[in-house]
């Protein structure tokens, strides 16, 4: 794969030069550039011809601003869906024959053309992460224009052939990785900001951290997916001694007994939809077994981003009463009214994790979807746990650890996608049968 994308990249950069356009139609704007690029990549026409077709119409697009792009991507609905005249002889020769051969006709005629077009922009240099953030632009325009949504389907189609999880590859990162990845480690971390370069050393050089990364052949050094790990002495309940600590004592490693995924971070925002994190986070369990097999406990330190604001939005007047008091400062310093307030915080809490639900019967929180569909359950509820400014306005500093037990994984996969079923531990047990104590 990754010979084969080397390539395809020196045959486009030798074609490139020898099929340069003319001084005119470099002038032209990108829109008109772009539709033009399109039409030739459709015509018959040579492989090599066609990279630097797709080079040209990727620049394009490159150039065009939000209008240009979402007009760009209703040209591609409405100008490159299939044939109706096709399908519908299809569909007759298959009704009246149904054999395997019309059915591979049908299916050939009911794919839009469009699917045909990102292959074929595809073959550009650096063609697929392009696409992957052409995606991502998609994405943004999906917010004003709902009507584009198919159009993201065939996206979603096509990246989820792409980055399969045969071919990923996970490497480790680590202090001796080169700077360019670290760089980008630095910019793409979501959960918590890794302020310098030795704020970066602090999680990656010390033996009892660790960070993985999904990687793709055909994007090269851009990291997908990269999670950070702490290797612990018993399950953690606040992320500021996890992210601050300084060097660990030596042979802390090997003395750990839980590791914890304390942060995972999506770096292609166009990649949204395509699975991979619990494929990581399943990789990294059996590497980390492996090399470690003293480890018997494999936990999150997760965030509960929409806590506050689902807790602010409750119609039980002791939810607005406990959100009004959250969303003051008072308790931040003072240790007398955090115990007072944690047995009500540990009841709304678990309320939010295992019964607060979207229209569509999903959990409320998109941290919990995710380790909830891994097959991971809520294990216990931490608070107060972080004091970072977001957290604080997002989660009143809220967290979470979820656990996965490697010979459960599966049964709890199953029965959360079955029919929704959170797995939780005693400990969030109790707190659901607990009565909230008076203000």
């Amino acid at each position: 794969m990754a010979f084969l994308q080397d390539l395809i990249q020196s045959i486009g950069a030798n074609v490139r030069p020898r099929l340069a356009r003319p001084a005119a139609v470099s002038e032209t704007p990108a829109g008109p550039r772009l539709a033009a690029a399109c039409a030739r990549l459709m015509r018959p026409s040579g492989e090599a011809s066609r990279i630097a077709v797709a080079g040209e119409a990727l620049d394009a697009f490159d150039a065009l601003d939000a209008a240009g792009r979402a007009a760009f991507f209703r040209a591609l609905l409405d100008d490159y869906g299939a044939d109706p005249a096709q399908v519908r002889a299809a569909y007759a020769a298959w009704d009246a024959a149904p054999d395997q051969a019309a059915l591979a006709r049908l299916f050939a005629a009911v794919e839009p053309r469009r699917q045909t077009l990102l292959r074929r922009l595809n073959l550009a240099p650096g063609g697929t992460l392009r696409l992957v953030r052409m995606r991502a632009s998609l994405l943004e325009a999906l917010r004003g224009e709902p009507s584009l949504a198919p159009l993201d389907i065939d996206f979603d189609h096509l990246l989820a052939s792409w980055f399969n999880r045969g071919f990923l590859v996970m490497r480790r990162i680590d202090w001796n990785t080169p700077a360019a990845i670290l760089e980008k480690i630095v910019a793409y971390e979501a959960v918590h900001e890794i302020r310098d370069w030795d704020d970066l050393r602090r999680r990656l050089d010390p033996e009892d951290r660790r960070c993985y990364a999904f990687f793709h052949p055909a994007t090269g050094d851009e990291p997908l997916i990269f999670v950070e790990v702490a290797l612990c002495a018993g399950i953690p309940d606040a992320i500021g001694p996890l992210i601050a600590a300084g060097g660990a004592a030596e042979g802390a490693a090997a003395e750990a007994d839980t590791a914890v995924f304390y942060s995972i971070s999506n770096c292609q925002p166009g990649l949204k939809g395509v699975s991979f994190g619990n494929f990581l986070i399943k990789q990294v369990v059996r590497d980390l077994r492996e090399d470690l097999p003293g480890l018997e406990t494999f936990v999150t330190l997760s965030p509960a981003p929409g806590f506050a604001a689902w807790l602010a939005a409750e119609e039980d007047p002791e939810a607005r009463a406990l959100s009004a008091t959250l969303a003051g400062e008072n308790w931040r310093e003072d240790l007398g009214l955090q115990a007072a307030l944690a047995p009500r915080i540990q009841l709304w809490a678990a309320r939010y994790f295992v019964e607060a639900r979207t229209k569509r019967g999903a959990p409320v929180d998109p941290v919990a979807r995710f380790h909830l569909g891994n097959g991971a359950s809520a294990h216990r509820i931490n608070w107060p746990a972080d004091f970072a400014p977001s957290a604080l306005k997002r989660a009143h500093g809220l967290m979470i650890n979820y656990l996965y037990e490697l010979d459960a994984i599966e049964a709890r996969h199953e029965a959360f996608a079955a029919d929704g079923t959170i797995a939780h531990g005693p400990e969030v047990r109790r707190a659901l049968s607990a009565r909230s104590s008076a203000a």
